[in-house]
């Protein structure tokens, strides 16, 4: 037998390459808006923490006005080698890991549910969903310090009901394994919503024929899921991880509250680390390090985020 060449291509037009540059341009000409906006709030401010951070301003300098001295990479060089900063770093990076995880298969999970429940109770629970993810980080640490409290918490109410249990004054803090559980429970509340709606929006763009055609072929849920719904779902879902990954890693609000504003070392991210340093032992420049080093670190997961957003722009 011989082979037969298919016919040689066609080279595309000036006018077609001109098209496609154009079409590559259109996601950077409708972001360029935000993008100004943000360069435009954030710009100074960054350089102003990227400057102090290679002084060495003082409380002295901070009140006499005076220009710090210059001093090139030593606070960075100081927290490189902080055994204090990196498990400070592990602690952050542990905790992202496991919160965006149980995000994230929660979110999922509710979201496959909404799409099986009757229509009044999906609008029921959307509605319900909207009230946590409206409620302020703040509030929400607010109620969560008060369930959990030693003396008059709801929580050690209800597990000292349980015979052979005493909970009476137990305080939640006291083991850090048990504290960062509250921490990561009241996290996880609050970013469900988000991801659940997200995600049950996104799961209206799976074909129902697909699905009838595998249940057909004897499929099990667990392969139709595996198989058609999650290939579909793999963009949003990569979005709504990379964007839990960015807000838990930068995790203050709620820490900072449960712990009164005086978080212990063993419950300090990055974030209140860098907060601490700077104005709670007037290390300014050291703190102003250590956000800059926080930043970089996010640099790489926010740049990953803004391809893909245009990856999916360039699909549609």
């Amino acid at each position: 037998m011989y082979a037969v060449d298919s016919p040689p291509q066609p080279k595309p037009t000036t006018r077609a390459r001109r098209r496609n540059r154009s079409d590559a341009r259109v996601p950077w000409l409708l972001s360029l808006p935000t993008l100004l906006i943000l360069a435009a709030l954030l710009a100074y401010p960054l350089y102003r923490m990227i400057v102090l951070s290679f002084q060495n301003m003082r409380l002295r300098e901070l009140i006499t006005g005076l220009t710090p001295p210059w001093v090139g990479f030593e606070q960075y060089t100081k927290a490189l080698g902080d055994g204090v900063f990196w498990g400070v770093v592990a602690r952050t990076a542990a905790f992202t890991v496991v919160s965006v995880t149980i995000s994230v298969l929660l979110g999922l999970s509710i979201a496959l549910l909404m799409r099986r429940v009757h229509p009044r109770v999906r609008i029921f629970m959307m509605v319900a969903m909207m009230f946590v993810w409206a409620l302020p980080q703040l509030v929400a640490a607010q109620a969560f310090r008060w369930l959990t409290d030693s003396d008059f918490g709801v929580l050690n109410y209800l597990i000292d009901k349980i015979p052979g249990v005493d909970f009476a004054n137990h305080s939640w803090f006291v083991n850090p394994w048990e504290g960062w559980a509250v921490i990561t429970t009241l996290v996880v509340w609050a970013g469900i919503p988000f991801l659940a709606i997200s995600l049950s929006a996104g799961l209206t763009q799976v074909p129902k024929e697909l699905l009838e055609a595998a249940t057909v072929d004897g499929a099990s849920s667990w392969q139709a899921l595996r198989n058609i719904t999650l290939p579909i779902l793999k963009p949003l879902l990569t979005i709504v991880t990379t964007l839990s990954v960015i807000w838990n890693f930068g995790l203050f609000t709620q820490n900072w509250a449960l712990r009164d504003g005086h978080p212990e070392p063993v419950y300090q991210t990055l974030s209140t680390f860098s907060y601490t340093q700077a104005f709670g032992q007037s290390r300014y420049s050291y703190g102003s390090a250590i956000a800059v080093i926080t930043v970089l670190l996010m640099f790489g997961v926010m740049v990953f985020y803004i391809r893909q957003m245009f990856k999916i722009g360039e699909v549609d």
